[in-house]
């Protein structure tokens, strides 16, 4: 049983080892493989309207995303996420939840639309999610993400929706 909640404080130092090895290995997100925790701390938790933890059923972090406006105040009726899963609980549904809450966020939160902005094209198992969530690829950006081992690839925005205009 999966539960998602609001990050707090004291969620830190669990969140940060989820993220870390994901940030060092420079193949789905644009941060420097070298950013620090510090700097981390700033993007994730600070910087974003919101930010949440998800838990298995021994309380135990194993997910976490953050939501903010995508763009400054014409533009702030649209939101972007990011989110990350523990290495091991990968292939358990914990990316699926924290999509859909998310969904469910954003939408109490005043947002009207949700949109990727870096998909980044090697990332089968993310585009194939966030397709099964109904968002849409509405952009190619060939060669955009430096990836740190395959060098430069394409990456994807991806859009989707969450009320009626």
């Amino acid at each position: 049983m999966l539960t998602i909640q609001s990050y707090k404080e004291e969620d830190w130092s669990e969140v940060w080892a989820i993220i870390e090895p994901v940030f060092r290995s420079g193949t789905t997100y644009a941060f420097s493989p070298e950013i620090t925790e510090e700097e981390t701390k700033k993007v994730w938790v600070e910087a974003p309207k919101s930010t949440y933890v998800c838990c298995d059923e021994d309380n135990n972090i194993i997910g976490t995303y953050y939501i903010k406006p995508n763009q400054p105040t014409l533009g702030s009726h649209v939101c972007n996420c990011g989110y990350i899963v523990d290495e091991k609980a990968r292939g358990q549904g914990v990316a699926s939840a924290m999509c859909k809450h998310s969904q469910e966020e954003a939408v109490k939160l005043g947002f009207r639309a949700m949109q990727y902005n870096l998909v980044v094209s090697t990332n089968e198992g993310a585009i194939r999610l966030w397709k099964k969530n109904d968002f849409k690829v509405v952009g190619v950006l060939p060669k955009s993400f430096n990836h740190n081992h395959l060098g430069f690839v394409d990456a994807l925005v991806m859009y989707k929706q969450l009320a009626t205009y």
